[in-house]
Parts: C-alpha cells; structure tokens; sequence
C-alpha cells in the first residue's frame, strides 16, 4: 500500500503496522486483567474483521480456524494435563503431601538447617508429583512455614527456601510446563523430561547446597530441633510416609523412561496411584473427591479456552503477516544465534512476572518458534524448551511480582512482612540464574539422558 504525503509517494505495509497494532493490543488487554483467553478471541475477532475491511484478509483464509479447533481438541497429548493435575491435587487434597512433609521434617530435623531441607527434598518430590506451583507452595506455607518459625528459623530464609522449592515443580518432571511446551514446540514430551531431570535436580541439589552452606556460616538463621522432637513419629510410619509418593514418582517417570507408557498414559496411571494411596491413608472421600474433580475440571477448562483462543490470535495474526514481521526482528538481531537466545529469554523473563507460563507457551513460543527452527535447528528444540522451563521457574520467584511470592503471601501469618518474603527470595533467585546460565552454556545436562535413551532403544 503507498499513500502520498506532501507530493511524496511513501510505502506502507498496512499488513505489518496491523500485525503489530494486533500485538500491542493483546499486550493491553493482558495487562489490564481481563481474562486471558476472552483477550485473545476478542482481539482476534477485531483485527480479522479490520483486516478482511482493509483487504488484507481473505475470508477463506479464515475458515481454517475450524479444523485448528478440531485439531486441538483430538490432541492426545493434551490430555496429560487433567491427569497430571488430577494426580497433584489428589495428593494434595487426601493430606499425602501435608504427611510427607512433616515425615521429612522429623527425618532431618536434627540437622543444622535440617527442617530447611526438608522443605527443598520434599519441594522436589512434590514436584515430581504435582507439578503445580500454587498447590506446592501453599501447601508448604500452611505446613512447614509455622513450624519453622516456631523452632527459631530466620523469616527470609524460612520464606526464601519454601518460594523457591515450590517452583521446581516447573522443571523437574512430570512439570504441565514441559507438556506444554512440548506440544508448542513440536518435540517428545518424554525427550522434554528426561532432559530436564538433570536440569531439575542440579536445581534442588544448589538450593540444599546453599542452605547448607548459610546455615554453618550463620548458626543462628536455623537452630537445631530437640531430640524429644524428632522421637515423635514412629520410623516405621516415616518410612511409609516417604516410600508411597516415591513409589508413585518411579510409576510415573519409569514408565514414560523406559518407554512402557506414553506421557498421557502416565499421566493416567499416576492419577490412578493417588487414587490408590489416598484410599490406603484414610484421605479419599467424598468432598475431597468433588474438591480434587473440580480444581482438575477449572484448570483443565481454563488451558483449553486459552489454547483456542491462541489458536485463533495465531491464525490471524499470520493472515495479517505478523509472523513474517517478528521472525525478521528476530533474524536481524545482532548476535545472531546469542543475540536471538538473550532477547528471548529477556522477553519470557519479564512475561513471567505479569502472566502465568500457559499464556507465555501458547502466545510467546510460537512466536519465536520459527525463528527457534532456522538459528538453533530441531535438533536444539529440546534444549531450548528446557531452556524456557527453567527461565519460567525463575520469574515466578523474582519481586515483586513473582507468582509462588503471592502464593506464600497469601497463606503467611499477617506477622510476616512481605519483606521478609521479598528478601528472602533474592538468593534463591541468584542460584536459579546461575543454573539457568550453566543449562545454556552446558546443552549436555539436557541431551545427555535422551541421547543415552535413543541409543539404548
């Protein structure tokens, strides 16, 4: 399109100001709190009508989105995410969760710092389990955040340790992040987690290091627990606590590994596991059953009513030319393959404050997917969505607007200062940065497992 200003004859690719205005646009309406997935079919409605107004759009292009739909909705990956959610909240409903941390608590009580890392392990176990930032979190601050300030423990640390290990359920799998994204990307969801273990593991491992580490140095940020204390559980009934979520850990993981199940069947079996173990302990009845189906049905709906809405911003915004647009930006940054890493990382970084990782995977990644594809090559999508997933978990931490920092606010007694909260996640969140930058300079923490799978099978 030309337009002629001042006798002037000027270019203007009507397509690409649109495609732009359309992203900025949907940038406003997340930000004004309006529901994510009624913002992107409310944006991709106006922008298909101004852009087939303008000519830019033939309507045919548009019938598509139908068969997207159909697509989607006959996914069969997709349906790990009510299990993997139905199995978390499960465990977290029947008390399971609530159990284990206390067992651990008595465990390693009588360590220096040891209830601190009860709260890293049994972080990383939930996460292995649940994969659900809110639920871990909340369910460590009512539990582990009072009988840590009871035995002395330093606020920020109490505080710092319980955020940060409540995010690992971003990483270490079966993480919905990593069934998320790998269905964005297009690579193996079973790939995807066995290439973040060790990712996930190296995490936990920096989190207990340092808790370690502070607590030597500084003996009076975590007092020991009496011996009285830690008699008060039977081991018998420790070692059940703790043996019956790892046994559901290595149901879930082992099958996907050794490759006797898919992710979604996984996903099935592990539901069925909670079921099991919450009937063996007492905790399955009928309000914890109603409670655990309707958190599994709200999320599940809230994923898919985000990915249709997605779906059709995406078709839009290419009929619009917008793809064509963002891939040359990214193309053309300086630094190339370094360059095109650092502004994606930054951009989902700065994301992960204001919005939850399902509206960064379903609108940022395909955005970056193509460029993704021609710098780093399929071979390094795998890496790169563990890339993303730990760059996730980061953001959740960092103030003042991390997620899981909200989540402990909310369960915290009116006692505790959210600066406290504030000031003791900063650590934490340099020990993730510095995981973050060893899983990028390091791609064989990530490859190493799937490339030992492939080989063995």
């Amino acid at each position: 399109m030309e337009i002629e200003l001042l006798g002037y004859v000027i270019g203007f690719d009507a397509g690409a100001w649109l495609g732009a205005g359309m992203f900025l646009t949907l940038v406003l309406a997340l930000l004004s709190g309006y529901p994510v997935a009624f913002g992107l079919g409310g944006v991709s409605v106006l922008y298909g009508l101004l852009g087939m107004a303008l000519g830019l759009i033939d309507p045919a292009f548009l019938a598509a989105l139908p068969q997207r739909i159909f697509g989607i909705m006959g996914n069969f990956t997709l349906l790990a995410i009510p299990a993997f959610v139905f199995m978390g909240a499960m465990l977290e409903k029947s008390g399971i969760a609530e159990r284990l941390l206390v067992a651990m608590g008595h465990l390693l009580g009588r360590l220096r710092g040891g209830l601190a890392l009860a709260v890293v392990l049994v972080g990383a176990l939930l996460a292995a389990t649940t994969g659900v930032v809110a639920a871990t979190v909340t369910t460590m601050g009512l539990i582990s955040l009072p009988a840590m300030l009871r035995a002395g423990y330093d606020r920020s640390l109490a505080c710092g340790v319980i955020t940060a290990s409540g995010t690992l359920g971003q990483i270490i799998p079966p993480s919905i992040v990593l069934v998320v994204l790998g269905d964005q990307l297009g690579v193996s969801i079973g790939d995807l987690f066995l290439g973040s273990l060790v990712p996930g593991l190296v995490m936990a491992g920096a989190f207990a290091l340092y808790v370690v580490v502070i607590t030597a140095l500084k003996p009076e940020l975590a007092p020991r627990r009496s011996t009285a204390e830690e008699r008060a559980m039977p081991a018998a009934t420790l070692l059940q606590v703790v043996l019956q979520p790892l046994g559901l850990i290595l149901l879930v993981l082992g099958s996907i590994f050794f490759g006797i199940a898919t992710p979604t069947e996984a996903g099935a079996l592990g539901a069925l596991g909670a079921v099991v173990l919450a009937l063996f302990q007492g905790g399955l009845n009928r309000q914890a059953l109603a409670e655990v189906s309707d958190e599994t049905l709200r999320t599940t709906a809230m994923v898919m009513a985000i990915l249709l809405g997605s779906t059709a911003f995406s078709l839009v915004f290419r009929g619009l030319g917008g793809d064509q647009l963002i891939s040359g930006l990214l193309l053309n940054l300086p630094g190339g393959r370094v360059g095109f890493l650092a502004i994606a990382m930054l951009v989902i970084f700065i994301l992960g404050f204001f919005i939850d990782f399902f509206e960064i995977a379903f609108i940022v990644v395909p955005l970056l997917l193509p460029t993704a594809r021609e710098l780093l090559g399929p071979a390094e999508l795998l890496w790169f969505g563990v890339v993303i997933g730990t760059n996730l978990q980061t953001s959740f931490l960092t103030p003042p607007f991390g997620f899981a920092l909200f989540y402990l606010r909310g369960v915290a007694p009116p006692e505790l200062g959210t600066g406290a909260i504030y000031r003791g996640a900063w650590p934490f969140v340099g020990i993730q940065l510095a995981v973050l930058l060893l899983v990028v300079l390091v791609p064989q923490l990530v490859t190493f497992l799937p490339s030992l799978a492939s080989a063995a099978g």
